[in-house]
Parts: C-alpha cells; sequence; structure tokens
C-alpha cells in the first residue's frame, strides 16, 4: 500500500474505485465487520409519506461504518508496512475503527486528535488499542502533526476518506443494501469527506443506475455541496452531526461524487435533533447526528421523497449520553409535552397556590418552580415565576395557559429555537 496519487480527471478517480474493488472488499472485510440488518420501518415510513428502508451501521461493534474502510486498507499493507505501524488524524469514529481492527490484526495505531478533543472520544479510542497523540487545536493542526510523524517515524498514513481503498470498504454498505433491497427508487447517504458516498454511488451505479442518489450535509458544514455546486460557502459551528462536520472534503471523492450524485441536500440542527429522536422513540435505536441526516432530510422534503422506496444509512451511534438526553428533552418541549411557563404574579400569600389550583385542574404535572423577585423590571411588589411542566400533548398545554390567561394572569411560554 502506497500513498494515492493525484486524480486528475474525473476517469481516473472513477478507474480507481470500481464495482469490482467493493466486492473484493466485501470478501476481504467478510467475518470481520457486522454485516448489519437492513429493516423497513413501517411507522416512519407512515410519518414521511415514503417506504422507508433503514441500514443499521450503528450496530457495528464501534457503532460506525467506519469499520470497513479501516480494515480494507489495513488488510492492503505488506508485511513491513504491517510492523512499522500505520497513522491517522481523526477524533471520530475513523480512529476506533481503526484503533480496534489495526489491534486486532497487531497492528499499531496511532490517532493524532486536536488537544480540544472531548475526554470520552479519546477514552473510547484507547479502549480498542489505539495510541494516543494530542496535537494542536484544530483538525488541520492535528492533521499536519500526524503527516509530520508518518513521514519521521516511516509509518502509513490511512485516511479517513480520500483513499479509494477506504471508500471501497465502505461502499460494501451500499452492496449489502441492494443485495437485501434491490429495488430501491434512492438512497440518502450522508456526507462529510465523501468516502461513504462515493463508495454507495459507485455500487448503486454499476447494479442500476436509475436509483438516485442524494448526499446529505449539515446547513453549518455545506462543505462538498459548496464544492460541487462552485458556490463559496462558510463552513462552522456547533452542529449536532459532527461526524460529518468536515470543511475540507475530499479530491478524489469530490470527483466520484460530481460524477455520480443526482443531487446534495442541507439540513439544519432542529430537523437532526427531531431525527435521531424519532429514531429512537420508535425504532429504539441510538444514532449520532450524522447517522440521522437521512432522515432529517427525507422529513425536510416529502414531496421530494413521496411514494419512492428510499434506503438510508444510520452510519453510526456514537452520541454523547447527555446530549442525547438534552436532544429528546428538547424534542419532548418542542411537541408541547414539557414546557416553561413564565407568570408574572403578585408578592403576597397565596398567590402561587391559585396558579397551583390550575395546573391541578388541568392535570398538568409541575417538575421545577424558580421564582425571580430582584432582578425584574415589574415593581417591587411583583415577581416572575418559571414553571416547568409536563403535559400529555400540546392541547393539554394550550388549554393550561388559556385558563391561566382567561384569570388575568400573563403568561408566556419560553420558546426553543
Amino acid at each position: 500500500m502506497t500513498s494515492q496519487p493525484a486524480f486528475a480527471s474525473v476517469d481516473a478517480a472513477r478507474a480507481a474505485l470500481t464495482i469490482e474493488d467493493v466486492r473484493a472488499a466485501a470478501a476481504r472485510i467478510e467475518g470481520a465487520v457486522v454485516r448489519t440488518p437492513m429493516m423497513h420501518s413501517i411507522t416512519l415510513s407512515k410519518i414521511a409519506g415514503c417506504e422507508i428502508w433503514l441500514k443499521f451501521e450503528n450496530l457495528q461493534f464501534t457503532a460506525a461504518y467506519k469499520e470497513r474502510g479501516a480494515l480494507n486498507a489495513l488488510l492492503h499493507l505488506s508485511e513491513e508496512q504491517r510492523q512499522r505501524g500505520v497513522i491517522a488524524a481523526s477524533a471520530g469514529n475513523h480512529s476506533q475503527g481503526l484503533s480496534y481492527h489495526g489491534t486486532r490484526l497487531g497492528v499499531p495505531v496511532t490517532i493524532v486528535m486536536p488537544r480540544t478533543t472531548p475526554t470520552v472520544k479519546v477514552m473510547q479510542t484507547e479502549s480498542v488499542g489505539g495510541q494516543i497523540v494530542l496535537e494542536g487545536e484544530t483538525f488541520d493542526d492535528a492533521y499536519a502533526h500526524a503527516r509530520s510523524m508518518e513521514k519521521q517515524l516511516g509509518l502509513t498514513f490511512i485516511h479517513p476518506f480520500d483513499d479509494p481503498l477506504v471508500a471501497a470498504g465502505q461502499g460494501t454498505v451500499g452492496l449489502e443494501m441492494l443485495e437485501e433491497v434491490p429495488d430501491l427508487d434512492c438512497m440518502v447517504v450522508p456526507i462529510g469527506g465523501g468516502g461513504l458516498m462515493s463508495g454507495i454511488a459507485t455500487v448503486a451505479d454499476a447494479i442500476n443506475p436509475a436509483i438516485e442518489m442524494i448526499g446529505v450535509q449539515a446547513e453549518l458544514f455545506p462543505s462538498m455541496y459548496a464544492r460541487i455546486k462552485g458556490e463559496v460557502m462558510d463552513c462552522g459551528g456547533d452542529t449536532l452531526a459532527e461526524g460529518i462536520a468536515v470543511k475540507a472534503p475530499g479530491e478524489f471523492t469530490s470527483r466520484i461524487i460530481a460524477s455520480l450524485v443526482d443531487d446534495i441536500v442541507l439540513v439544519d440542527e432542529r430537523a437532526l435533533e427531531e431525527a435521531v429522536s424519532l429514531l429512537l422513540q420508535i425504532e429504539k435505536t441510538v444514532v449520532e447526528g450524522a447517522g440521522a441526516a437521512g432522515l432529517a432530510a427525507v422529513l425536510a422534503n416529502r414531496e421530494r421523497f413521496a411514494g419512492k422506496k428510499v434506503g438510508l444509512v444510520l452510519c453510526g451511534g456514537n452520541i454523547d449520553p447527555r446530549l442525547l438526553a438534552n436532544v429528546l428533552l428538547r424534542d419532548l418541549a418542542r411537541q408541547g409535552r414539557l414546557a416553561r411557563l413564565r407568570i408574572t404574579l403578585q408578592d403576597r400569600p397565596g398567590a402561587l397556590f391559585k396558579v397551583m389550583r390550575e395546573f391541578n385542574e388541568h392535570n398538568v404535572n409541575i417538575i421545577e418552580i424558580y421564582h425571580q423577585r430582584i432582578f425584574t423590571s415589574l415593581p417591587a411588589k411583583g415577581l416572575i415565576t418559571d414553571i416547568e411542566c409536563e403535559a400529555r400533548d400540546r392541547e393539554q398545554l394550550d388549554a393550561l395557559v388559556k385558563s391561566l390567561r382567561d384569570k388575568g394572569y400573563t403568561v408566556s411560554p419560553v420558546e426553543l429555537n
């Protein structure tokens, strides 16, 4: 395995990644990665207005499809390269997949991460055998250091996406999807650097070119979208879909995607949160923001996918538990099942009791009460009370608010974005 050449044309890129390469990768990694389920979701299909098929790549050992490409690249190493070891720059799923399979094969794996990487990601990678080097404040800093170590120590660099061997491994996801459900009308695939979409699009083009290929990116990181459409767009921000938060897409993958992908759509943070929540509530499966991007795209563009048979890749499930809890609670708030009501009261005995009586009569459960007497714009005898509460649904909550207002209270729900 040597460093990949620059791909000066689409033809050169297409020649470096073929259906035969993906099938060879599938045979090579068989038995070492999970052949994950491809299942029809009856409930999500009703909600979306199309036939939804889900590929559960969040059920891999490291909870992400990245194992496939990492393993395929590792299995191409010469004996000398195996002994020297490999190196990568990654703070995400590539680091875990490479570390897990490298350790399993007896190949030393070094992962360079920015110093800002959350401790949980460092620990997860170390737990599957990776040796971690923390360097720099950004991914670019870590990447530059990894390439420097590659040369100094004679290591082999394995790119997380911009490599035909890695993309061929990722393409095995699409191969399995079409073996299970060959008559898909379209496939909706998250895009970060483009390795997964490059592999799957190559498979779909060879097996059934009529399948519509739709990529998905987070609105905050539209890097491949901008590259393909020839636009200049800002990339940055705190996106839930950190697995596809890539500022610079691959050169090789860009050429494949420009050639084979029909369109790329962008999804906002609210759509990502709702999709993560729906998958947990309905399919009882945990996905990270990137893993839910395909569903988010379908739900945000219902007319486009109406009546079609759609394949979605749940590409990863590595989400911080506290972040997941926040996503679920925010979704309950948007549904009207949780709320914070800001009520203006007079600071006198019995005032709060009278309000509590309204909650009781409407059978709305009170979770927390916050009084604010000092830092308000009200007169000295006034106070603001924030009441966090739990209702059955939006209608029950609206009835409570109406009742309070009818009795003369000033009530304002604290809204989420």
